[in-house]
């Protein structure tokens, strides 16, 4: 709600832009977002763009903007403007003004108006300086504006001011550090601020600057919310410290650079202490381009070698060969410093080991910063060992606090390993950079301590209950004191109580603690794996047992009293009817055609609901997360769940432990049974085929290009694989029921053979799956079953694990029947469900929820059903999802993932059982004459890391061989839409309006050999 002091700063700048540019108060909007002003200008026609700008800008130049704001507001760097006709959404046209750059606006104003009186769209004039190329300048204004650009947008305000700093021992010279304070209406997470801040400060290239100290402050609030710390050191001083300690990746980095204006690359590796330096071309796609020259080669990098003079090191062999040949096509040797010096003769692990600091600074800091990269950009770990006694202490600090998980055992291990002398133990903590007390520690000794007393870290204490094993008790006292008084009696008594509750107290707390349910306080609530024994297991496992018991009981004497006939007197019989049989009574259609009315009025109410303004009625600019764009789209179909669970379960085929698996092959029987020929076109793999293909898209747009009546289904399923999909065509479906055409929609992780497939396991332990191998023995396949490795593996398998399958079976049923002996509520169990369903369906909520489902299930397409299309395919076996990925909503509630923690990429290749199944796929479709489309569905540019374009690439090399293959084509559309994020549900799946254009793209694709009616 706004203040009536913030009411008067909007109305005085709404009266002075009116003054300005002539236009009526009532069409002028104001809104102050962080640095930036937003100026909207709106009347019966638009205000013409550059007369308005001339005329705002002249009043800019007379007018200091922050005596029209008040003074806990910050200075505003950037002023846009808008122009829109009233009545309309969008503006007609938006333009930027740095206020620094006045002069150079109104010349490139001024030439527009002199050049173009009717809205020119190319004006000419002076160029406008980014505040990025200002910024790198190291002025602190530029600085803030350059900061501006991105933390406006979340409504933080920026101002950088500069301190300079006392010399260091290892720097005479004078540094400054930057001061950048934050203020906000809110306090915004660390964690989100301090990686992109810190990757834009280090991008600029800072010259003078030790580092950056970012105070982030509620407006309104005397004292900072949190400081962080952003090392400055320049990219180039990194790569030379870690290149001095002779890290080959520093080294081959400096040395690409240093040759990069003659169009060399250079590529790295150590052998004992010989460096193998390879020079090739940097850019040679035709790989015609001759071998680097050997003179200038060699010549620049025994320079810089000699300059570096890496520890460790003696000598280096430099190759110069070509792109594409094998041998080199010259060779030459160099003798390094470090042959000649013997203290530059042992390597850093040697340093390390024989105890020197530095040595053990730098293989901590390379141990906590695997990717250069990433080091380089934000700084990365940072580590501050110091040695106290026989004990090591280290202290990581990073933007993002390290986790605890990740940092402790390799330091440990590493230290372990180095076995440095007179360290007899290790202590690390982790904490943000700019923080004085750590987040977390964390200590391992490398011998057993014989100490009476505690450790404090770093120094040493003895605590108050070890003093009676420290001093002696004095035995010699008597016993009977006649001169004591009443009152010291009295006090002797109450201190002897008040301990006595005190250690009580503490006796009860630390068995309390040792239970594992209870935790401190004060200390952080941090899961510790190794804390965790049996202890906690039987603790935890008799309150889940003795819940169950009590459970049990309570729910067989609910089931006694609500029931009090036997069961066997009642029987109650359920005939399910098929959907199509249902037949709707006069009334309920009465009824139904109100529901239907009563929602038609609603839409009426509202007709502006669906859309979505840049400019709302309350303040001026919507939030970005609003959709501010209709989409194209099929209509919605019917939702197909209930009928297919229906179809599923009264089918004869035995199940393969997969849900959706059952629902789809019901769905594609029933589909059969009504056309009585297999569908034209089948789309097939995981639930990026599920909901990236619509079929009434995909038939409508080829109906358009002259395929008439093309039938589409689309057998989508989640977490289907390359063995999955093998398995369902080859086996799952008879030759009579095979399609014309296959689109296999996925992407690289359906052939990821690295990591466990789950799916296909589960389908494998599966009574359909044992079927489907009998059948094909029976048909007299046994021979092609043999020659197939990736079903005889899995019979191998199945075969081996019969006799643990069939003996957990047997231990499954004797301990259903001894529970059922014992319950008192197991055998009323349907009873108990039926009565809990009917309890939860009269809560007033849920039984509101169910009456508007029920009522809503005849509307019209164009109703939006957004909790039932989420999760129900339609009778085309698609799953349309309406939800858009907006990444700032969506990161709130889900996790982001980067390549390097994702399952579906663990230890990543292609080669192995999901290449064994794409290959017998490949030869079945080729034998049957049937064409394979494989399409690499697209992906959001959040989703493709660097890691996963890394796999990407190799799985495209991968698929563009197999493309050599007759009937088998490969389409990749995996980055077309890398930044349309409207087309997606989530960071890597589609929804319909992404299906729907996917569905056009391919449905005009040529290379796809459409089947013709």
């Amino acid at each position: 709600m706004k203040t009536a002091s913030q009411l008067d700063r909007q109305k005085s700048l709404v009266q002075w832009v009116s003054q300005a540019t002539g236009i009526s108060t009532v069409g002028v909007k104001i809104r102050l977002r962080g640095n930036d002003l937003h100026i909207l200008c709106e009347g019966t026609e638009c205000p013409r763009r550059w007369r308005t700008l001339s005329d705002l800008l002249q009043a800019i130049q007379q007018t200091d903007l922050d005596v029209l704001t008040n003074s806990e507001q910050t200075s505003i760097y950037q002023v846009l403007v808008y122009g829109r006709k009233k009545g309309e959404i969008r503006p007609q046209w938006c333009h930027r003004v740095y206020l620094n750059q006045l002069d150079r606006h109104l010349e490139q104003v001024n030439q527009a108006l002199l050049e173009d009186k009717k809205k020119s769209q190319a004006p000419g004039g002076a160029l406008i300086i980014s505040n990025e190329s200002l910024a790198k300048q190291g002025h602190p204004d530029a600085i803030a504006r350059y900061l501006s650009e991105t933390l406006s947008r979340l409504g933080v305000a920026v101002q950088v001011k500069v301190k300079p700093q006392q010399p260091t021992q290892t720097s005479s010279c004078e540094e400054h550090r930057l001061w950048i304070f934050c203020q906000s209406g809110y306090s915004p997470d660390p964690s989100l601020l301090a990686e992109p801040i810190a990757q834009k400060l280090r991008y600029l290239k800072l010259n003078g600057y030790q580092d950056a100290v970012i105070v982030s402050q509620v407006n309104g609030e005397t004292t900072p919310d949190w400081l962080l710390r952003v090392d400055l050191t320049p990219p180039e001083v990194m790569l030379k410290e870690w290149a001095r300690w002779g890290d080959v990746q520093a080294i081959a980095r400096l040395l690409t650079e240093l040759l990069s204006e003659f169009k060399v690359a250079v590529q790295a590796s150590l052998q004992e202490s010989t460096l193998h330096i390879f020079c090739t071309p940097s850019s040679d796609p035709l790989e015609i381009a001759p071998a680097p020259d050997k003179h200038l080669c060699l010549q620049a990098i025994a320079e810089q070698l000699d300059i570096i003079a890496p520890q460790g090191i003696k000598a280096a062999t430099v190759y110069g060969q070509k792109t594409a040949d094998q041998q080199p096509a010259w060779i030459d040797w160099l003798t390094l410093p470090a042959a000649q010096n013997p203290a530059q003769s042992p390597s850093a692990l040697e340093l390390a080991t024989a105890g020197d600091e530095p040595a053990v600074h730098f293989l901590l800091e390379r141990l906590l910063n695997p990717d250069l990269d990433w080091r380089l950009k934000t700084g990365g770990i940072r580590v501050v060992p110091l040695v106290k006694g026989d004990l090591l202490h280290i202290m990581c600090d990073a933007p993002v606090c390290p986790s605890r998980k990740k940092v402790a055992n390799k330091v440990v291990q590493l230290i372990r390993q180095l076995k440095i002398p007179g360290v007899l133990g290790v202590r690390v903590y982790g904490r943000r950079a700019g923080n004085k007390e750590p987040a977390w520690h964390h200590g391992e000794d490398f011998v057993r301590r014989q100490r009476l007393v505690p450790e404090a870290t770093p120094e040493f204490a003895a605590a108050a209950i070890y003093i009676k094993d420290l001093v002696p008790s004095q035995t010699n006292e008597p016993i009977l004191r006649p001169d004591l008084t009443t009152e010291e009696v009295q006090t002797f008594i109450t201190e002897v109580a008040r301990d006595w509750i005190t250690t009580t107290t503490a006796k009860v707390k630390k068995l309390l603690l040792q239970t594992q349910l209870f935790t401190e306080i004060d200390q952080p609530t941090e899961y510790n794996p190794e804390a965790q024994g049996i202890k906690v297991a039987l603790v935890w496992g008799t309150l889940g047992l003795l819940l169950t018991m009590q459970t049990d009981w309570v729910l067989g004497q609910i089931i006694t009293r609500t029931n009090p006939s036997p069961p066997s007197q009642v029987v109650s019989t359920v005939t399910p009817s098929s959907p199509a049989n249902q037949k709707t009574s006069p009334k309920s259609g009465a009824n139904q055609n109100q529901r239907t009315a009563f929602f038609a009025n609603t839409n009426k109410t509202k007709p502006n609901q669906g859309k979505s303004s840049v400019f709302n009625a309350s303040g001026f600019t919507q939030n970005e997360d609003t959709e501010t764009e209709s989409l194209e789209a099929a209509p919605l179909k019917e939702k197909a769940t209930a009928t297919a669970i229906l179809l599923a379960a009264r089918s004869q085929m035995p199940s393969f432990n997969a849900r959706q698996l059952d629902e789809q092959i019901a769905l594609y029987k029933q589909r059969l049974a009504k056309t009585g020929t297999p569908p034209h076109v089948l789309i097939i793999g995981s639930s990026r085929a599920l909901r990236g293909v619509d079929p009434a898209a995909l038939s409508q747009a080829l109906a358009t290009q002259g395929y008439a009546k093309i039938d589409v289904f689309n057998f989508g399923i989640n977490g289907a694989t390359a063995q999955v999909v093998d398995f369902i065509i080859r086996r799952v479906l008879e030759p009579s029921e095979l399609p014309k055409v296959i689109v296999w929609a996925d992407g690289s992780r359906a052939f990821n053979s690295g990591r466990k497939d789950i799916t296909f396991a589960a389908i494998a332990a599966s009574a359909g799956y044992k079927q489907a191998l009998q059948k094909a023995i029976a048909a007299g396949t046994t021979d092609e079953l043999l020659k197939d490795p990736a079903i005889s593996s899995s019979e191998e398998k199945a075969k081996t694990e019969k006799p643990e399958l069939s003996s957990y079976q047997l231990a499954n049923q004797w301990l259903n029947q001894a529970v059922a002996a014992v319950s008192a509520s197991y055998s009323n169990r349907d009873q108990i469900k039926e009565l809990l369903q009917k309890q939860l369906n009269s809560l007033p909520l849920m039984s509101d929820r169910t009456h508007v489902s029920t009522s809503s299930i005849k509307l019209s397409n164009d109703a939006p059903e957004e909790e039932t299309s989420q999760q129900s395919v339609d009778f085309d076996g698609f799953l349309p999802l309406s939800i858009r990925f907006h990444p700032a909503r969506y990161y709130q509630k889900h996790p982001k993932v980067t390549g390097n923690y994702d399952n579906d990429y663990q230890s990543f290749k292609v080669e192995g059982e999901q290449d064994t199944a794409f290959q017998a796929l490949l030869q079945f479709t080729q034998t049957r004459k049937i064409p394979l489309v494989f399409v690499n569905m697209p992906l959001t540019a959040d989703y493709l890391d660097p890691v996963r374009q890394q796999y990407e690439q190799e799985f495209q090399q991968y698929m563009l061989q197999m493309a050599n293959n007759p009937n088998f084509i490969y389409r990749d559309i995996s980055k077309l839409w890398t930044k349309v994020n409207d087309y997606f549900s989530d960071p890597s799946h589609l929804n319909r309006f992404g299906a729907y254009e996917v569905s056009k793209k391919l449905a005009h694709d040529p290379m796809i050999p459409w089947p013709a009616k």
